[in-house]
């Protein structure tokens, strides 16, 4: 499958295979047997956010033995190995490690078996349904590639290995732990995630917003509880929660500029304990999606003032107004800056053939990717998409045959083959780009 996928790729140059000898390309396929070994190694042993270990010591392993500079425990479980090759621009480029709390269901021979904890004390599954293992992958054939070809650019590479973002924590606890002070700090910042939107092996490119502020709101509606049969001598916390979920309806519908994105989606309610007892509690779980600050905090007081408008008109006692929290795991939208994001646009273009190179909307997902940048704005910094959906089930779905799994799906499988060699051929030729002599 390799083999004919290298062809295709070839042949959409316009140039003869035999013809197409490329240092790049030809390096990573001789890696393929190697980084497959890998990606299945780190898909059956996923570990949860925060708790990476194993993972982080498999890839700073990687990292130490093609001759990096490698530095673990950063901002927890967080790897850093530089590579420095002369003056030069400083290039970043990063990888993500955790797993989710996913019962795996893809049927795959290495699927995952692993079961764990997680922070919140809930007993589940793991599996690596992002595809972070393709990410981990790539890195580590880019990183090798990079060492190999020293005679091919100048400058210094950084290569990170992130804990925790599925929590949206890890990259700001990499920066809060010195990444831009204890290590080179990079004029660029480049990273990739598999795609379960895109054919395998299509590259997908985002200029300016390419993902989401990503918000977790709890809200605990309080009322006054009694007797079912007595509903007038209480202040029901169901009904009172769900008006609060109708009037949130109209917060992106009614108040929202109609061209700024948004979301506000109830994800679960808990409440009451019986058939014939009205409680005195109701909690709801918000996700709040948006991309510009302005966007995000307008949501955000609209469902404080939401929330409180609708319990008075209850009639409930103001000692007992509704607790909005907004949660700490806050990811912000993830930008991809020009020039930076055109010049890969191009350079895959060119590299790959216009029809696996394309450029894609901005979704509502989240990625704390987006920290390195706001860090420091004048960074150049760019997060490309890569196809995953195996071509028989894009195939069907566009004919309307079958459903494709989504991202976070526990039936997410990812051409992998196509994902780490498209990645790692698309981040070395993006680094010796910048990083050219």
């Amino acid at each position: 499958m390799f083999t004919s996928f290298l062809l295709a790729g070839a042949m959409s140059l316009g140039t003869p295979a035999a013809a197409a000898a490329d240092p790049v390309r030809d390096a990573t396929a001789r890696a393929m047997p190697q980084l497959m070994a890998l990606y299945r190694d780190l898909h059956a042993h996923p570990e949860l956010s925060l708790h990476e270990v194993q993972t982080a010591a498999k890839l700073a392993a990687a990292a130490r033995e093609a001759g990096y500079e490698v530095t673990e425990k950063v901002g927890g479980t967080g790897v850093v190995a530089v590579l420095r090759n002369g003056p030069g621009p400083v290039v970043l480029i990063r990888a993500d490690m955790d797993g989710l709390p996913v019962v795996e269901n893809t049927g795959l021979p290495f699927a995952s078996k692993v079961r764990a904890t997680t922070d919140e004390g809930i007993e589940s599954g793991v599996m690596h349904a992002c595809g972070h293992d393709t990410h981990m992958a790539s890195w580590v054939g880019t990183l090798r590639n990079l060492a190999a070809m020293k005679d091919r650019w100048h400058g210094t590479v950084v290569m990170i290995a992130q804990p925790a973002e599925e929590r949206g924590r890890g990259a700001k606890a990499m920066l809060d732990d010195g990444l831009f002070t204890r290590f080179p700090k990079p004029g660029y910042a480049i990273a990739f995630h598999d795609s379960a939107s895109l054919p395998a092996g299509q590259i997908g490119v985002t200029p300016g917003y390419a993902l989401a502020n990503v918000d977790s709101v709890d809200i605990v509606v309080k009322g006054v509880g009694g007797h079912g049969a007595y509903p007038h001598t209480t202040r029901d916390p169901i009904v009172l929660a769900a008006r609060i979920v109708t009037t949130l309806q109209t917060l992106v519908s009614r108040e929202m500029d109609p061209q700024q994105p948004a979301v506000v989606t109830v994800g679960a309610i808990h409440g009451g304990s019986k058939h014939n007892i009205i409680g005195n509690d109701v909690t709801m779980l918000l996700t709040v999606r948006s991309f510009t600050p302005d966007s995000r905090q307008q949501l955000l007081d609209g469902i404080a003032r939401i929330a409180k408008g609708e319990a008075i008109a209850a009639g409930v006692p103001e000692d007992r107004m509704p607790v909005v929290t907004v949660k700490d795991e806050y990811t912000p939208a993830t930008f991809n800056t020009q020039p930076l994001a055109g010049r890969l646009q191009g350079l895959f273009t060119t590299r790959f053939g216009k029809d696996r190179v394309v450029e894609t909307k901005a979704v509502m997902g989240g990625e704390d990717f987006s920290r390195y940048w706001l860090a420091d704005k004048s960074i150049q910094s760019t997060i490309f998409w890569v196809g995953g959906v195996p071509q028989a089930k894009w195939d069907a779905a566009q004919g309307g045959k079958a459903m494709l799994p989504s991202l976070h799906s526990a039936e997410w499988a990812p051409d992998a083959e196509a994902v780490v060699s498209t990645a790692t051929e698309a981040l070395t030729a993006a680094a010796l780009d910048i990083l050219q002599r």
